[in-house]
This record gives C-alpha cells, sequence and structure tokens, in this order.
C-alpha cells in the first residue's frame, strides 16, 4: 500500500471520535471491554464495533482469558503503530517540500506590465 492509500485509511478509521478516544485508552495498556466502559460511559456493543474496526485496521489485537474464554483483552498492535509511525513520518517530511516558483497566475502573467 502507497503512503496515499495508508494515510487514507489511517484517518477513516482514527477519524471517528469515538474509535480515537479507544485508541487512545489502549495506548495507555491492555484493557477489557469493561475498563473501556468505564472510562468511556459507552455500552459494551458500542465498544465492541468500534474495537472490530479497529481491529480490522490491524492497529488492535485481542487476547482471550486463558481461564475463561468470556473474557478478551485489548492492546495496540505495536509492530503496526511502528509502521504508522514511519508512514506518517515519511507523509510529513518536509524535505519532500520544494521551493519553486508557481507556473501559473498573476505573477506569471505579464500582460499590462509593460
Amino acid at each position: 500500500m502507497d503512503t496515499l492509500e495508508f494515510m487514507k485509511s489511517l484517518y477513516r478509521v482514527l477519524g471517528d471520535p469515538t474509535r480515537l478516544r479507544i485508541f487512545d485508552i489502549l495506548m495507555s495498556g491492555v484493557h477489557c471491554n469493561c475498563e473501556i466502559s468505564e472510562l468511556t460511559g459507552l455500552s459494551d456493543n458500542l465498544i465492541s464495533h468500534h474495537l472490530k474496526v479497529l481491529q480490522e485496521a490491524n492497529l488492535v489485537h485481542s487476547k482471550r482469558d486463558e481461564k475463561d474464554a468470556r473474557w478478551i483483552y485489548y492492546s495496540v498492535n505495536e509492530a503496526e503503530i511502528c509502521q504508522v509511525q514511519i508512514q506518517t513520518q515519511e507523509f510529513f517530511n518536509l524535505n519532500r517540500t520544494v521551493k519553486k516558483d508557481t507556473m501559473c497566475g498573476p505573477k506569471k502573467n505579464n500582460i499590462g506590465d509593460e
């Protein structure tokens, strides 16, 4: 995936304020659905929906408890976050900007400057 497609898909996922809030919570460590609910005030089914979107974007991992599979723990996908950091840094790299004059507009149209 090229950088523009990557950035577009990243912003599509994290552009939702609820998902961004949930992702921010997960950046602080592993959480279960009930902890996220307590921190956000959102219902479990709404949290599950947003977590599914974050998982499909490969930003979040889930792991079932070994003793009681009803419990699922969520955490950020650190490998993917590293890629996000690299792609974002490349996209916002100021070395990409080139100092040049525009090729159109009044500055290049000398009619009437005579």
